[in-house]
């Protein structure tokens, strides 16, 4: 059975470069595994990102022990359900991809907030310049 995403369809791919997820395979699977629940396919702010080294998850600084490269405005990233929505509260929650959003995320976030941040990123996002 395929992994779901939260709008019902096939699980598709997040992000390769830096590849992401849970598992490092380009997708947020969340199974119960994944114990942080890494399901939401964000696309990083620098404000996400500032507010997350802030609250202790320092997502910029690279880690090559975990095979974690730091990451840019403008990366997708399979980030924590709690930790997305602990964004949200302090106003400055990263956009969404739905489609790449593993359907374990509406265990903690309600789908009508994951879709007020959906933005649908082309496969190539330099091609929006």
């Amino acid at each position: 059975m395929a992994d779901r995403n939260v709008l019902g369809g096939e699980l598709e791919e997040c992000g390769t470069d830096p590849v992401t997820g849970y598992y490092r395979t380009g997708r947020c699977l969340a199974d119960e595994t994944d114990l942080g629940n890494h399901s939401v396919c964000a696309v990083m702010t620098q404000a996400f990102l500032d507010q997350q080294r802030r609250v202790g998850n320092d997502l910029m600084t690279p880690r090559p022990e975990w095979q974690f490269p730091g990451l840019d405005p403008g990366d997708r990233w399979c980030v924590v359900a709690a930790r997305w929505l602990q964004a949200h509260a302090d106003g400055v929650a990263a956009p969404v991809v739905l489609a790449c959003t593993h359907e374990r995320a509406l265990e903690v976030i309600p789908l009508e907030l994951l879709r007020h941040y959906a933005v649908d990123v082309p496969d190539d996002p330099g091609s929006l310049t």
